[in-house]
């Protein structure tokens, strides 16, 4: 009804301004004879056009692939939004319900999906109202109970997967399927070497002529953060297939985010994942019961960008080549077509195909040796399947890691460093429980870089123990970070981090001489802080308590530097101009790291400002070459042919009205 409603407002504004316009007062200069209506009409057309034709280029827009013509020489027939044409939120932007069936919704928080993809944030730290759900669906029980309910696709559907994965799969490859059943729809006389089926019913699989292997594995059952949990699955390794295939299932997915995990460690380096689904009315008579809530609520349109997600959120730039393909059969409801009647008509009509849509990417190859050149590149991909941290952590905290690393001395310590990126994970598990208002991501990521930049962290869970007593998420401990936090309050946030940062390593070591130095740091606080006091009477309490810990942590917490003594009577010999000297370079060091960070912030700006740019480029050249075209792919014949450009005007006479064609 969208399009008649809005043609309809357009020729109603006409008739409107026709009237009122006929039937208005008008001076003798400006009387016009009703015969002349023909340029009153004009002058009328003129107006009203643009208006009509700014609809008629919005809606077309809507349809428009965003995708460069080069690319799609290269890839299979279809392709709708290219590789640099996505934008996503920088972090996962769905809460749970949005993964629930309809049995399974709480009354409580049915939330709205796009609300909750519009305002991340409000829902990144929602948690279920109770662990055990007595209305969760069960996946494998449904499908048993349903197993001699199939699929059934259309032929014309069928027929169009099948052309889409012979663009792609080869003899000799092995393919992983999940969500495998009675027909996986590759093409006719396809050999593969390796044909592994994971699905929920093990007849349908048995009935499936293509499947070497099979095993029956709940998708919907995973480890948060992790993948799918099933032995089968884990024993089949890592960077063992050439493809995986996965048919008509993201409709019924609980964790997806997982599943994507799964995927991506099963798939060689280079090796692609291809995700076929079918509009979301396909075969809501057969399987309505098992939809989520995204597949019922959303848009085709919305469903390739939903899936797309899927694949960032799971490992990030750990796909490449992330690509949608609108497969559909000719006469099916294309994306981006309205919700109009004769669509809803065409729907109803048995005989029209449904909608087919792909999209897929490939994994990208990790880097196995520590490139010089490019090490925020290699942290990257050290962190492409790291749980817990969202992709917007992960941008923030890989510069800060890559001067972390280049800060170090030696060898030794870098490789040390390097070996302790699977303590990140349990870093963030903290952090997230943070106000990110009193302690923002970017104080996070400093935080979690200082750490790992510093020999002595290892994660051990005393280390993370202490972290957490210092941010305060737990009860201090009195005898240490209760008279810290006390005898350090003034002093700014950001300086804390700091301090916290080079504190916590000191712990957990077996070595008596370090609980000493922790004891001497503590007690050594107050006297420090006096003296640096009556030598600089002007210095600010906050930059007292900042140079006074800062110079007392680093030469009594590093066992053998110096006792609090041999401290004391070096801070005695300072003069205020050294304090001052002190201070001054140590703000310098700030200041060099925020402009660091503004570079940085200004270059990620850029960089999607470029991809915007890019977009309305690729848009412009899909506009010019379907004006321009002089070929046209036949689908009766299956060949390219010369066609002539269309002539503009009515019928193709030349002659063009005011509001266009």
């Amino acid at each position: 009804m969208a399009i008649i409603s809005k043609y309809a407002v357009a020729l109603l504004a006409c008739s409107v301004f026709a009237s009122t316009h006929g039937f208005a007062p008008t001076s003798p200069q400006l009387a016009v004879p009703h015969k002349s209506s023909s340029a009153e009409t004009s002058t009328q057309l003129y107006i009203i056009g643009p208006m009509i034709r700014k609809m008629r280029e919005g809606k077309e827009a809507s349809k428009m692939p965003m995708a460069n013509p080069d690319e799609a020489k290269v890839e299979a027939p279809g392709l709708r939004v290219g590789a640099n044409a996505w934008k996503w939120p920088p972090v996962w932007p769905y809460d749970s319900n949005f993964f629930k069936r309809k049995s399974e919704m709480n009354a409580k928080d049915k939330a709205n999906p796009m609300m909750n993809m519009m305002n991340p944030m409000d829902v990144m730290e929602k948690k279920d109202i109770a662990d055990v759900d007595e209305n969760k669906f069960d996946s494998l029980k449904w499908w048993d109970e349903n197993k001699d309910v199939t699929t059934d696709l259309d032929e014309r559907v069928a027929a169009k997967i099948s052309s889409h994965y012979s663009f792609y799969l080869r003899d000799g490859m092995s393919v992983l399927e999940l969500g495998a059943a009675e027909n996986s729809y590759l093409p006719e006389g396809l050999k593969l070497n390796r044909h592994v089926g994971v699905g929920a019913v093990k007849s349908q699989m048995e009935s499936n002529p293509s499947i070497t292997e099979s095993f029956v594995v709940d998708l919907n059952d995973v480890v948060e953060d992790e993948g799918i949990k099933s032995v089968e699955l884990a024993e089949l390794g890592r960077d063992t297939f050439d493809a995986v295939i996965m048919a008509n299932t993201i409709d019924f997915l609980n964790n997806p985010r997982e599943v994507f995990k799964s995927s991506w460690k099963a798939l060689k380096p280079g090796g692609i994942m291809i995700v076929p689904f079918l509009a979301k009315n396909a075969y809501v008579d057969k399987f309505d019961e098992a939809f989520t809530k995204q597949w019922r609520d959303m848009t085709d349109d919305q469903h390739m960008w939903v899936a797309g997600s899927f694949f960032q959120f799971s490992a990030g730039e750990g796909w490449e080549g992330l690509k949608g393909f609108d497969i559909s059969p000719e006469g099916a409801k294309k994306i981006g077509e309205e919700e109009g009647v004769l669509s809803k008509l065409k729907q109803e009509d048995k005989d029209v195909p449904p909608g087919a849509y792909v999209v897929q990417a490939r994994k990208n190859f990790e880097a196995d040796e520590v490139d010089e050149n490019d090490l925020e590149g290699y942290i990257k991909s050290k962190m492409w399947m790291l749980p817990t941290l969202e992709d917007r952590d992960k941008k923030l905290v890989t510069p800060r890691l890559a001067r972390a690393y280049e800060a170090l001395d030696t060898e030794e310590e870098k490789e040390r460093m390097l070996g302790h990126f699977d303590s990140l994970p349990k870093i963030y598990a903290s952090l997230i429980k943070m106000d990110q208002f009193a302690f923002t991501f970017s104080m996070q990521a400093q935080l979690a870089a200082d750490l790992m930049g510093d020999p002595d962290f290892t994660g051990s869970d005393i280390q993370i123990n202490n972290m957490k007593m210092g941010l305060g998420l737990r009860k201090p401990s009195a005898d240490f970070w209760a008279p810290v936090g006390k005898l350090t309050a003034a002093m700014k946030p950001e300086d804390k981090v700091n301090l916290l940062a080079y504190i916590v390593p000191r712990f957990g070591s077996d070595d008596p001489s370090q609980q000493e130095a922790l004891s001497a740091f503590v007690s050594g606080l107050e006297p420090t802080f006096a003296v640096i006091r009556s030598k600089c009477p002007n210095m600010k309490e906050s930059d007292v308590q900042l140079v006074g810990s800062e110079l007392l942590a680093s030469e009594v917490l590093v066992p053998g530097r110096s006792s609090r003594e041999e401290f004391a009577l070096w801070l005695g010999a300072l003069t205020d101009v050294d304090l001052e000297f002190i201070l001054a370079k140590r703000n310098s060091f700030k200041e060099d790291a925020t402009k660091e960070m503004e570079a940085f912030q200004k270059e990620r700006a850029d960089e999607e400002q470029a991809i915007t740019d890019r977009r309305t480029k690729i848009q412009e050249q899909v506009t010019y070459a379907r004006e321009n075209r002089t070929t046209i792919f036949n689908p009766r014949t299956g060949k390219i042919e010369q066609v002539e450009p269309p002539k503009k005007g009515i019928f193709g006479t030349g002659i063009e009205l005011p509001f266009g064609n």
